[in-house]
């Protein structure tokens, strides 16, 4: 399952990345709820790099999912708190061909020799995370083969996958194929030229374009298009 909170233009974040808060509190919270349930909570680079969440369940009952960071390009900062606060397990994953920081153990899909370099990240420990290595994917999938991703984190036992953002890992899911469900969270805000929510390759038809089956939920101010993507297995991992 995808989400994405974002503005009534589809922006989710102003241009320079500012997104505290685009939605308000209750999707805020319906955010950990979706966490308590998930085996795993997925993000890109850019959501870790800019916003440094801490992807636990602090607002809510339940355990806090394993935290899976997708850094192909190896930019993320070390000091960030999935790799340094402890809360929970955290999974790094990278392509075999971006700079590995030392200290940091590959377990992944096609694991290469160490290699490090002398300053920056790759001089660096993420604290306990566990590196990952995964093929890369082709040039329209771009940087990663996510279904190898995917692959990866079943064979750990964490089937429940929540892909939290930002726009681009949860387009880039979508666009493979890889999301049963896609939640997209509006809320009553117009931010302008900012940085979108869903991006997928052009449609010059409607009638080609993807009209999934949804429900709608209001929260608090803001309202959650809950979209079915693959209705024959659209709750094949026990999400509501």
């Amino acid at each position: 399952m995808g989400h994405l909170g974002q503005s009534l233009d589809g922006c989710i974040a102003t241009h320079v990345g500012d997104a505290c808060f685009v939605t308000g509190p209750e999707n805020i919270t319906h955010l950990h709820r979706m966490r308590a349930l998930a085996d795993a909570v997925i993000v890109g680079a850019g959501t870790v790099a800019v916003d440094d969440p801490k992807l636990t369940t602090r607002l809510v009952p339940g355990p806090s999912p394993v935290r899976v960071v997708l850094d192909p390009d190896a930019r993320v900062p070390s000091d960030r708190q999935v790799f340094t606060d402890g809360r929970a397990p955290t999974l790094l994953f990278r392509r075999p061909t971006s700079v590995r920081p030392t200290g940091v153990r590959p377990t992944g899909v096609r694991p290469t020799s160490d290699r490090g370099g002398e300053d920056g990240d790759a001089a660096v420990g993420y604290g306990d995370a566990e590196l990952i290595e995964v093929p890369e994917g082709s040039a329209s999938a771009a940087r990663f083969d996510l279904a190898a991703v995917v692959d990866a984190l079943r064979v750990r036992g964490l089937r429940r996958l929540f892909v939290e953002g930002g726009g681009v890992t949860v387009s880039r899911f979508l666009q493979q194929g890889l999301l049963d469900r896609l939640q997209i969270t509006v809320a009553p805000l117009i931010i302008g030229s900012g940085r979108r929510g869903v991006t997928l390759p052009a449609t010059e038809r409607l009638a080609d374009a993807l009209r999934p089956a949804h429900r709608l939920y209001r929260m608090g101010e803001d309202v959650l298009f809950d979209c079915a993507l693959q209705t024959d297995t659209a709750n094949r991992d026990g999400l509501p």
